[in-house]
């Protein structure tokens, strides 16, 4: 089992997460790809997005049926400025690369905030530490397990 899958399954535990680990067949490195390899819309996927924060990580767990307002994520924390992460930024804030971020299993706590979209759906899926790799979960395992804030993040992607 590669080290990442490891941490996430091993903070899963630790949080008393009641999904386990599952391999897909194929990297699902976005939302759509990961859906389809489940069998569940689009917007149950829990795309987990690092921005940069006014230099500090933030990490992002919104439905894969959004797009991340970064105006509105800066104005629910604070900060002058929010943007997408650089791949470096984020591995160093996660341990994992951008694809395959899971929700948990980083080298230290990251602030979160959790889409309110995701609570539409009865269970969601959330990355597992590598793309191809998923867990399921609910919206509110999610906020208990990250320490998250819920929050509405995004519009639509129509």
């Amino acid at each position: 089992m590669h080290p990442n899958v490891e941490r996430v399954a091993a903070a899963l535990r630790a949080q008393g997460a009641a999904g386990e680990i599952v391999h897909l067949p194929e990297a699902a490195s976005t939302a759509q790809l990961a859906a389809e390899q489940i069998g569940c819309p689009v917007g149950a996927i829990a795309n987990s997005l690092i921005f940069d924060a006014d230099g500090a990580p933030l990490l992002v767990l919104t439905s894969g049926a959004h797009r991340v307002d970064t105006a509105r994520v800066a104005a629910l924390v604070g900060a002058a400025k929010v943007r997408r992460a650089a791949p470096e930024f984020v591995r160093a804030a996660t341990g994992q690369a951008i694809g395959g971020v899971a929700p948990v299993g980083h080298p230290a706590p990251v602030r979160t905030l959790v889409d309110t979209w995701l609570d539409k759906h009865e269970e969601v899926w959330a990355a597992g530490g590598i793309p191809h790799t998923v867990f399921p979960t609910t919206y509110a395992e999610l906020l208990r397990i990250t320490g998250g804030e819920p929050a509405e993040v995004g519009k639509d992607d129509d």
